[in-house]
């Protein structure tokens, strides 16, 4: 027995050797936290180019350079062409340092029936929903199939572009099961059995996040999406892009696709959203009832709204990057769900870029408004300062 201990310690001493001489081989990656706060769960984002693979057969593996220890990572085809050329980690990173990171290569290997942490799909079996989640949090929106049930009358249909706050308090996947229970008559996603559920009602409002171009007095926006791509999914990172029928705001039209991706331990999904017609657009936050405390803070670009909901509470947010932050409206009328707070914000070449998420009480994380609109200055200030990489 002890022959097969010295045996197995030689093999793991021989492994670890190599891995460490394969690094030497390769370049390094150094990232550098510029601020006086610790971080983690920020995506660092390296071009594959950049790291000089020779021969590169398999999959890059990002280790420590200090424990040897492999962090999680994820490859993706950035433009859609059908090659793999970025790879995202998230660094766990102490305030005013950097670390250092050794590049290897390994064999890939496949594991099948496992949802990842970060997920989106479209969900033909409920009408027609795209839904998305990650670990600590989960949304969805609603398709063309859903609109003409309404417009003909049908019930059961949605007719929104707003966004849906699904909210789950376990961080293991929940999208599938969920769906699973109500279209299958097991259960339903509106009752709480211990993993949260859907109780937040958006209607044509816009949710948490959805956009809207106002007029004269009046905000205008568009309806479901009509198509769907799903870009991929991972353990740090899901994205997809919904594009959207071209709609009128009053006599102007205007052209919209949204980019969006959700990324581990975030509580936000990032909008990227590509508009022509307009050079400013809103991204607006349900009000629900008018009830609840309304929030923004222009000096960190962002709006929050913090309400009752059934037997708990929750904090909705919209942060945008500084420059395109443009000013605010408390927007209350007595039409059905269109009570909204708005962040007007400036589009830079076709584009706008925000994001727009949630934290729920009973998710355990955000108990108090304090600590969600702390949570928000301290985004909004990773955002401004990212981490730095660079390869050597």
């Amino acid at each position: 027995m002890r022959k097969y201990t010295y045996l197995l310690i030689f093999l793991l001493a021989v492994i670890t050797v190599s891995c460490q001489e394969e690094a030497k081989k390769n370049k390094q990656i150094t990232v550098k936290n510029s601020l006086a706060i610790d971080r983690s769960f920020e995506t660092v984002t390296i071009d594959i180019a950049s790291l000089a693979l020779k021969n590169k057969e398999g999959v890059v593996a990002i280790l420590d350079a200090v424990t040897q220890t492999e962090v999680v990572s994820q490859e993706i085809d950035s433009d859609g062409d059908g090659v793999v050329d970025q790879i995202l980690f998230q660094p766990t990173i102490k305030a005013n340092s950097e670390k250092i990171f050794d590049v290897i290569l390994k064999e890939k290997i496949a594991i099948k029936g496992v949802d990842p942490d970060c997920y989106s799909r479209f969900v033909p079996e409920r009408t027609d929903d795209y839904a998305w989640e990650n670990n600590k949090v989960a949304f969805r929106t609603y398709g063309p199939v859903a609109q003409k049930m309404v417009e003909d009358g049908v019930k059961g249909g949605t007719l929104s572009s707003g966004i849906d706050a699904w909210l789950k308090r376990v961080e293991y996947p929940i999208i599938n099961a969920w769906y699973k229970k109500t279209t299958d008559g097991t259960g339903s996603y509106h009752e709480d059995t211990g993993e949260g559920l859907d109780n937040f009602h958006v209607g044509v409002s816009r949710g948490v996040g959805g956009i809207a171009k106002k007029v004269d007095s009046t905000y205008h926006f568009s309806r479901n999406f009509v198509t769907w791509k799903n870009v991929h999914n991972g353990p740090i990172r899901t994205s997809f892009v919904l594009t959207y029928a071209d709609w009128d705001a009053n006599g102007t039209m205007i052209t919209e696709q949204k980019h969006i991706s959700l990324d581990y331990g975030s509580n936000f999904s990032r909008f990227e959203i590509v508009l022509k017609g307009t050079d400013t657009i809103s991204a607006g936050l349900t009000l629900h009832n008018n009830e609840g405390v309304v929030a923004v803070n222009e000096a960190n670009a962002w709006i929050s709204h913090w309400e009752t909901l059934d037997d708990s509470e929750i904090g909705t947010a919209i942060i945008t990057p500084k420059t395109i932050f443009i000013g605010s409206e408390h927007y209350v009328t007595s039409k059905k769900d269109e009570s909204n707070l708005f962040v007007h914000l400036k589009v830079n070449d076709n584009k706008v870029i925000y994001y727009a998420g949630f934290g729920w009480k009973k998710a355990g994380e955000f108990t108090t408004k304090e600590a969600w609109e702390n949570h928000l200055n301290l985004f909004s200030q990773c955002l401004e300062t990212p981490l730095v990489a660079s390869i050597k």
